[in-house]
């Protein structure tokens, strides 16, 4: 064995180590943060963040809570299906054999939200084809199917595979900007300057826009939504259980539990030193990160919402130019994955469930952590106040 092998072997232990302790599943529960509830009389609005819904099971108990909370006050609920909405490779063309499953996903997540005064489907990079060179169709396919079938308050933001950003006012207290991270990422045909129609199509025009959208809120509360989170204590964020350490396979098949250790952490390793580009050791992510950063911290918006990662997480978001850094890709039931707690984490759980914002008129919100049972149990794990200025 050379001295090169003996250092990678060396490092993939190391990893094996690291990730072991670092992320052995989903910590323990954290205390519950009990805040006062939001007096119903004062919300005027309240948003559902959910992400990675894409697999939903039959009769999926978090789409089912999700339509329970929506129906109570439908004229005043958002959801927003926050990427991946289709696994594995969003919506093929009509004829093609995976077309009819994939259709089944989506439809199932148009009919949760059903009722609600508005539904906002973002992209994620399941949705653009998993990064294949036909992603542009794909993720123009579902907006095309979404129009078609999920009435007049459904969209996908942005359009056209446009990174966006898009801008949707709650009325005159909050506004939602909506943007197409996997825009950012994708290697593939995509709309670009000079030859697209896209109001933004580089880099530096949607950090523009995105300063824009953020400075001149007039006044409002500000919510951005985007599919890859900017800090995570998940697997994107190079934080591996032991599970994939030594079941590396389950990452494909969750029920491949052929044990590879040693071997295993390689592909921990080969992740950690930026193989993907869906994760944040790669240098085209965190130059996304930095630029998405530098316009939030123009005029820092309440919270930086996402999904991508399958836990349940809040975090502070200061380095990031934002109060606080969601990450909710739980939003199919099971369909969740190991999460290790980072110096900025509130809170962080490998459940499924979602994220609720209840927006009052005296300029607060509340948010509030969601999980749901298999027996359709729901429970609020966690809740905080926020307010505008902060």
């Amino acid at each position: 064995m050379t001295a090169s092998h003996v250092g990678v072997a060396r490092a993939a232990l190391a990893v094996a180590v690291l990730g072991a302790g670092g992320a052995c599943g989903s910590p323990a529960r954290p205390p519950a943060l009990h805040v006062a509830p939001a007096p119903p009389a004062e919300v005027v609005h309240t948003i559902f963040l959910l992400g990675d819904a894409g697999v939903p099971t039959p009769q999926d108990p978090v789409l089912a809570a999700l339509t329970a909370q929506v129906r109570a006050r439908p004229e005043r609920s958002t959801v927003v299906f926050m990427g991946d909405n289709i696994y594995p490779r969003g919506l093929p063309p009509v004829g093609d054999r995976g077309r009819p499953d994939a259709e089944r996903r989506l439809t199932a997540q148009l009919d949760a939200a059903r009722g609600a005064a508005r539904v906002v489907f973002l992209g994620g990079n399941h949705d653009w084809a998993h990064g294949a060179d036909d992603g542009w169709d794909a993720i123009r396919r579902q907006e095309g199917f979404i129009a078609e079938h999920g009435g007049p308050a459904s969209v996908l933001l942005p359009g056209g595979g446009c990174p966006g950003p898009a801008l949707a006012d709650l009325g005159d207290g909050y506004r939602l900007v909506a943007i197409d991270t996997q825009w950012w990422l994708h290697g593939g045909p995509k709309p670009l300057d000079p030859t697209s129609s896209c109001p933004a199509d580089s880099p530096g025009e949607v950090t523009a826009a995105l300063r824009q959208a953020v400075q001149h809120a007039d006044g409002r509360g500000v919510v951005v939504v985007g599919h890859h989170p900017l800090l995570t204590g998940g697997p994107h964020g190079g934080y591996f259980s032991w599970r994939d350490h030594l079941f590396p396979l389950t990452a494909w098949k969750p029920w491949l539990w052929i044990p590879l250790p040693i071997l295993g952490s390689a592909y921990p390793l080969a992740r950690n030193l930026g193989i993907s580009r869906q994760d944040l050791s790669s240098g085209a992510y965190r130059e996304m990160r930095d630029s998405l950063a530098a316009a939030l911290g123009a005029a820092p918006p309440l919270l930086y919402a996402s999904g991508h990662e399958h836990t349940l997480q809040v975090l502070d978001g200061e380095a990031f130019g934002v109060q606080l850094l969601v990450v909710s890709g739980a939003g199919a039931y099971q369909h969740t994955s190991g999460v290790a707690r980072l110096p900025e984490t509130r809170y962080a759980r490998g459940a499924s469930g979602f994220v609720q914002l209840e927006l009052l008129g005296d300029a607060r919100t509340r948010l509030g952590v969601v999980t749901v049972e298999a027996d359709g149990t729901v429970r609020e794990d966690w809740a905080y106040w926020l307010e505008h200025g902060r």
